[in-house]
């Protein structure tokens, strides 16, 4: 079972990854508190709204097959 889910678990991991990378960058870092209002009020279309819900989903189940496997 342990050995199921840390399966799982890597799999979870290197998809977060790939879906990370595939994002587009959507400010300057840091420098956006000094007046990039583009990282605040650009529209997320299509490829980006997918990717974003994705990785929400991904992270969220990292952390619980992170936590499952603390305790067991």
């Amino acid at each position: 079972m342990v050995t199921a889910l840390m399966a799982i678990q890597l799999l979870v991991s290197l998809s977060l990854i790939v879906v990370v990378s595939l994002q587009e960058s959507k400010g300057e870092g840091l420098g956006s508190i000094g007046g990039g209002s583009q990282m605040f009020f650009g529209k997320v279309k299509g490829l980006d709204q997918i990717l974003e819900r994705v990785t929400k989903y991904l992270a969220v189940a990292f952390m619980l097959l992170s936590l499952i496997l603390t305790f067991i």
